[in-house]
């Protein structure tokens, strides 16, 4: 390959034309995907994030089986917060080796720690063993999605983005829906290790088609010292918070001796992590990534819309059983509204992003719809029609829908290339977080509301709760989760517009037009 900088001294004058042809070569050995390419790897990725996507919705339908086969409720929880733990805390910890040593390689092991876990999960023959199964499926389901959209984010421009929105919502789509109906099937009709199972054909087959077809993009190598140090402060950190959030209302009692320890225990640590921030010549988390104020705000918009999100998916169905009186599989039908109308938002937003200057502004209407929808439902948590429930659902879940892509692609927008990885797998990272602070608020919120206390699970207490009562807390629920997307609306005021960089929204560039620019390893935004 010819050398771009070197100098060719015995030249005769009058060849500077012949010289440039010569050194034309080069550029070529990194140049940009065309569309059909791009194309090509996003699609392959598909099946990777359908694997991390589709896991977090078919293990809910089996839970009670596997409660019973190991006799052991009490320690049920334990099979989705072990993976949540070790998902939630290593994903950035994903995205910033893949800044050292590349995407595939990193995708590669994920998938792989993600195989070794699903078939570990599948063999446990004990609760024990299982919950910790599930622990090693966490570590690698953990970089699956944040290195997906970082990959996207490599090879595709933030304008021409939304041409690719279809296939992510599709899965996503899929995956919501047809998870807990799948999982109910292979419970109800096989066997509950099925579930786990299923993942060997899956992932094997996205090992093999993700390792293709990701050697087309272009290697940048980066070269980054990894913080060791940082990084098990901040593991340690949301492990601590993470416990006391899972444990709190359910295990022990809010102010309780152990959960003060763990959140104590947390402070602490976060402090630590934060001196290291500072102090270290690299951190774990740059500077340059956290200072970004468009960072900063897009995560913290995101994180509140996800954590509403995550906390209607979990408490929504309990309401429809509970006080419209679902059954449990009526009640699983009725979210289908909700979770395939963020779906649908979200991929027209995306597809909408490169064609409308102020793309804000889409984003703010979510908020709107949704505050609105919640604001009804606190307001008549009971007397109206299933009906008008379930379209007021979906309007909350459109709402809520548009968020996503313009945090996400805001804050790709304003980092270099070089911080992609770990600036996409922190804002998973802190989407997770948030989600867990949710859940715990709103558990807390039915708990208070239906006179419980700790060492009582919320279902089994808003079971035996009056209607009334339950009436009552639910509206605090819905309020609650209103007040948490008015703080992400003023997360959203202050993030700055910045126009997004690709190709003007009025070029249709042919399939085999370069995607994006070619990206140097230290390029800057």
């Amino acid at each position: 390959m010819t050398d771009r900088t070197s100098k060719t001294p015995k030249a005769p004058k009058g060849k500077g034309k012949e010289r440039r042809e010569a050194k034309a070569p080069a550029p070529a050995e990194a140049r940009a995907l065309t569309h059909a390419e791009a194309r090509t790897v996003i699609i392959g990725l598909m099946l990777t994030l359908f694997l991390g996507a589709l896991d977090q919705t078919i293990v809910a339908t089996a839970l009670p089986t596997m409660g019973r086969a190991f006799n052991d409720v009490e320690n049920l929880s334990w099979v989705v917060t072990a993976y949540l733990l070790t998902a939630t805390v290593s994903t950035p910890l994903y995205g910033k080796l893949s800044d050292i040593y590349g995407r595939r390689a990193v995708m590669l092991t994920g998938i792989a720690i993600f195989i070794a876990g699903s078939v570990a999960c599948a063999m446990a023959p004990t609760m024990t063993t299982l919950i910790f199964a599930r622990g090693l499926q966490g570590l690698g389901g953990g970089g699956l999605m944040s290195l997906t959209q970082t990959i996207i984010a490599d090879i595709v421009t933030p304008r021409e983005r939304g041409r690719y929105q279809g296939y992510i919502g599709a899965v996503f789509a899929s995956s919501s829906i047809g998870g807990p109906v799948l999982g109910g099937i292979l419970t109800e009709h096989l066997h509950w290790s099925l579930i786990f199972w299923i993942n060997l054909p899956l992932g094997l087959v996205a090992l093999a088609l993700t390792g293709k077809v990701l050697r087309r993009i272009p290697l940048h190598q980066r070269k980054h010292a990894l913080d060791l140090p940082g990084a098990l402060l901040m593991i340690s950190a949301a492990i601590s918070l993470l416990l006391a959030l899972s444990w709190g209302g359910v295990r022990f009692p809010w102010l309780s001796l152990p959960v003060l320890a763990l959140f104590a225990a947390s402070a602490a640590l976060w402090g630590a992590f934060a001196w290291r921030l500072v102090t270290a010549p690299e951190p774990f988390l740059p500077l340059q990534v956290l200072g970004n104020p468009i960072v900063r705000t897009a995560t913290l918009s995101g994180a509140c819309c996800m954590g509403v999100l995550v906390g209607l998916t979990i408490f929504v169905p309990l309401y429809f059983e509970t006080v419209i009186h679902l059954n449990a599989s009526q009640s699983g039908l009725a979210l289908i509204p909700l979770m395939g109308a963020s779906v649908v938002s979200a991929t027209i937003t995306g597809r909408l992003m490169a064609q409308v200057e102020n793309y804000k502004r889409m984003a703010f209407a979510g908020y709107a719809l949704a505050i609105l929808a919640l604001g009804a439902l606190a307001i008549w948590p009971i007397g109206l029609p299933i009906a008008v429930i379930l379209a007021i659902l979906s309007v909350a879940g459109f709402g809520v829908g548009s968020v996503f892509p313009v945090t996400t692609v805001s804050m790709q927008n304003a980092v270099a290339g070089r911080y992609m990885g770990i600036a996409t797998g922190s804002l998973n990272f802190f989407r997770s977080l948030g989600s867990a602070l949710v859940v715990a608020l709103l558990g807390a919120i039915v708990l208070g509301g239906i006179g419980g206390s700790g060492g009582v699970s919320v279902e089994a207490l808003a079971r035996s709760a009056s209607e009334p009562a339950l009436a009552y807390a639910f509206r605090f629920v819905f309020l609650a989760a209103m007040l948490i997307l008015c703080f992400g609306l003023a997360f959203l005021i202050g993030m700055e517009q910045k126009p997004l960089r690709g190709p003007a929204k009025d070029s249709v560039p042919a399939p085999d037009a370069p995607a994006t620019p070619v990206q140097e390893p230290g390029e800057r935004n």
